[in-house]
């Protein structure tokens, strides 16, 4: 072909997406849409497609858009992510213009600004505020789901598109279940694309898909991340989604006491289970209030303590709970050595992970646990955990830490139940 049309067919997104990377033209019952929510595994073109529908937006081009959007919101996770992934990245905003038309980046402004006037500002999710007063025609929100204040930065968000006839919004994510995602789901002005992991094979690593499809083909983080299937809570497991929306608080008032619980690997290396780390404290009512996950995979023990003294450090905690089942004295020996000064409480488990977390899920049903701000990757363990372990067939070391802490809090007072036994 000549150089000419292989330009012309290069710049048309149009005839090289995939089905799942263009929206519908209209919702199910014939109206204008006003939030085109693509679900995909990791890898299934997410990105390269918010980025093609801001790029038309800013544009003006057919057929993802029919006038220009002069004012555009990007919102993720951090400011970080936005412009690691969405703008700088292998397939962000900047990647998808031809040389001629591609955006001035501001970093120290954060924003984009077009040769046509068109300006596109980043926020944080993690700062819901800063989308009170900015106006939009459009906006792209990226892995919305993982997202630690999602209904806070989704409200002020729609608060903000406000500008020209028809202001909408595209959101790009792999599944969690939240209520926040599924009530946009089920949104009549809401269209729907999905896609798995495999769906965008050409342009994947072969190695990567083998790797991934051998580790997790079949199990629930897998069909949540390859396939982008929203999982529900699992009938026989200790906790719902619904029971910690409900646990859920903003902050936490003053706290007679706080603990960082560790639930140290076996072993160590890139096989190794990960080290749960999490703080909790309880105030003078009795409630339990969760603080922070700070788990850490494949770490040493020498990275795994200094992550849990800092964290001690930090939140200015009164003791390290410590699991000592597996190498007590080599535990308390590198956090010793590390700081001699934090206060260790060792803790032996004397029976199965199933009956030490049974107390604990009784206290949350009793509305005894908050969990200020959201705990992702911890809550997921904790509603896929039953009888028979994590359906992945892991350990569940965020949970156990979880566990630990309430325990060494709520569970060691008279009438509060089954104890846990101190050393």
């Amino acid at each position: 072909m000549p150089a000419a049309e292989i330009r012309f067919l290069a710049d048309r997104w149009d005839v090289f997406a995939h089905d799942h990377q263009i929206p519908p033209e209209r919702t199910a019952s014939g109206e204008a849409w006003l939030t085109w929510l693509l679900i995909g595994g990791r890898g299934a073109g997410k990105t390269r497609a918010g980025a093609e529908w801001i790029r038309a937006q800013a544009l003006g081009l057919p057929p993802l858009a029919d006038r220009k959007a002069g004012r555009i919101a990007l919102v993720g996770e951090t400011e970080h992510d936005v412009r690691e992934v969405m703008i700088e990245g292998v397939s962000g905003i900047l990647s998808v213009h031809q040389r001629g038309e591609r955006p001035v980046w501001t970093p120290s402004r954060r924003r984009l600004q077009w040769h046509n006037g068109a300006i596109a500002e980043v926020f944080s999710a993690e700062d819901p505020d800063s989308l009170r007063g900015p106006q939009f025609h459009c906006a792209w929100s990226d892995e919305m789901a993982k997202w630690r204040q999602a209904e806070a930065a989704f409200d002020m968000l729609q608060f903000g598109l406000r500008l020209g006839d028809h202001p909408r919004q595209i959101i790009t994510t792999t599944p969690r279940p939240g209520a926040l995602l599924k009530r946009l789901m089920a949104d009549p002005g809401t269209v729907i694309t999905h896609a798995a992991t495999l769906a965008n094979a050409y342009h994947l690593a072969p190695n990567f898909l083998q790797n991934v499809l051998r580790r997790y083909a079949g199990t629930r983080l897998g069909r949540q991340e390859l396939n982008g299937e929203i999982i529900d809570d699992r009938p026989d497991a200790l906790w719902s989604r619904t029971l910690l929306e409900q646990c859920r608080v903003s902050g936490a008032p003053s706290l007679q006491r706080i603990v960082v619980a560790v639930d140290p690997p076996a072993t160590s290396g890139k096989r190794a289970d990960a080290c749960g780390i999490v703080a909790a404290g309880i105030a003078e009512s009795g409630a339990v209030y969760v603080l922070a996950d700070e788990s850490v995979a494949h770490a040493t023990p020498t990275m795994w303590a200094n992550k849990a003294i800092a964290l001690w450090r930090r939140l200015q905690a009164d003791a390290l709970v410590v699991e000592v089942n597996q190498g007590g004295d080599m535990v308390r020996t590198v956090i010793n050595e590390i700081d001699a000064g934090v206060p260790v409480t060792s803790v032996r488990a004397n029976r199965n992970k199933w009956l030490r977390a049974e107390p604990v899920a009784t206290l949350y049903e009793q509305g005894r646990v908050r969990h200020v701000g959201g705990f992702a990757e911890l809550e997921d363990e904790m509603c896929d955990f039953a009888s028979t372990g994590l359906s992945s067939g892991k350990s569940p070391d965020r949970l156990d830490a979880l566990v630990w802490a309430v325990a060494s809090l709520a569970l060691n007072r008279p009438g509060d139940g089954p104890r846990i036994r101190m050393l």
